[in-house]
């Protein structure tokens, strides 16, 4: 298991639905959640060691929503 961290452009709940199907499909995703509290909009992704962080910045990208590794 590991953790990723992202920098995203993702401000409200809205953002987070309109997201939420793209990060569930991805397989080996076992949690996720946005801080969007954080000025950074910190999306935090538990995950199988195999999944990609390229897999999640283009699950976001397909939806509108950019997301830089920490």
């Amino acid at each position: 298991m590991k953790t990723l961290k992202f920098k995203t452009n993702i401000k409200c709940g809205g953002c987070i639905a309109a997201v939420t199907p793209s990060l569930n499909a991805l397989k080996n995703v076992k949690h996720w959640e946005v801080d969007t509290n954080n000025p950074d909009k910190i999306l935090t992704i538990d995950a199988e060691s195999s999944l990609g962080e390229a897999d999640i910045i283009t699950a976001l990208k397909d939806k509108g929503y950019t997301a830089v590794k920490l």
